[in-house]
């Protein structure tokens, strides 16, 4: 059997964390950047190696994984000077997970051809909970070559996992799933806000209505956070202001018109306003008991 060959993981965050660590599970050798050192401790504990850039993490492994914050991390890590593309050793898989920029996927696939390189947008689903539990679900732009080279190590992390087409498809696909998250996460906040103001029992209706037609994975596992006032971050508020910019700037550049996205904007943009840019998505629901 090939060795499992060696990983450069960087962005060790809240899921880029529990990533890495199903991959050094996995039997990989794993090494590790994040701007907070601190923030890889447990993974350094436990044998990964560190380096003090990106580039020099990539220049040791034959596969870089990226989980990092915004389109602009990204675009630094990769094409800056001494970044990714600079340094990954020739014939090295590029994979970046982070939620971006369609365009800015297809521009770092061109860089990394023009090197010898391989590249893919993997963007995933599943918030922390999923990172935690191995079954992120993982959409992936790219060659059908590197997506096959790639699947072992998707299938250590994820559980649902498809090509969706070329460089930029993956973004497209994550797009398409954040737009859906961002509006439902109004629709079920709305939900359970009536039924308090109606003098209901909210945690009695979350049971009710989670299981059926109006269930999803937001209001299955976010509500009952939300309902006892628990909004520590599975997915920052800044995260998603940052995934609906992305998705209304691609629709717009498209001629489609999102109003339900609009409306989650501009609540999220209220959020923002009160300070909880750094708290997860759920409490949105906050904001209907202070409006």
């Amino acid at each position: 059997m090939a060795a499992k060959p060696p990983i450069a993981f960087i962005g060790t965050g809240v899921m880029g964390r529990s990533m890495a660590g199903h991959l050094m599970s996995a039997g990989h050798e794993v090494h590790v950047f994040n701007r907070t050192r601190e923030k890889a401790k447990p993974l350094l504990d436990s044998g990964a190696r560190w380096h003090d850039s990106a580039g020099g993490a990539a220049q040791e492994a034959d596969v870089v994984i990226t989980m990092l914050g915004f389109p602009r991390d990204v675009e630094e890590t990769y094409l800056g000077p001494g970044g990714i593309v600079d340094r990954a050793r020739k014939g090295s898989l590029l994979i970046d997970m982070t939620t971006s920029s369609p365009i800015l996927a297809r521009t770092i696939s061109g860089a990394a051809s023009a090197r010898g390189l391989e590249a893919l947008d993997a963007p995933v689903s599943g918030g922390d909970i999923g990172a935690r539990e191995a079954r992120l679900v993982i959409m992936v732009g790219g060659e059908p070559a590197a997506y096959e080279r790639a699947l072992p190590i998707f299938s250590v992390m994820g559980k649902n996992i498809a090509l969706q087409g070329p460089a930029g498809a993956g973004q497209h696909c994550k797009m398409a799933n954040q737009i859906a998250g961002a509006v439902g996460m109004v629709a079920w906040c709305e939900a359970l806000a009536y039924a308090k103001r109606a003098g209901l029992d909210p945690s009695r209706v979350h049971a009710s209505i989670s299981g059926g037609a109006a269930g999803s994975w937001a209001l299955t596992n976010l509500g009952p956070r939300a309902l006892k006032g628990d909004f520590a971050p599975g997915f920052y508020v800044k995260h998603i202001r940052k995934d609906i910019g992305i998705a209304v700037a691609s629709a717009r550049e498209m001629g489609l018109e999102l109003p339900g996205l609009d409306c989650a904007r501009r609540l999220y943009d209220l959020v923002a306003e009160k300070g909880w840019d750094e708290l997860g998505t759920q409490v949105l629901y906050r904001l209907y008991t202070s409006l």
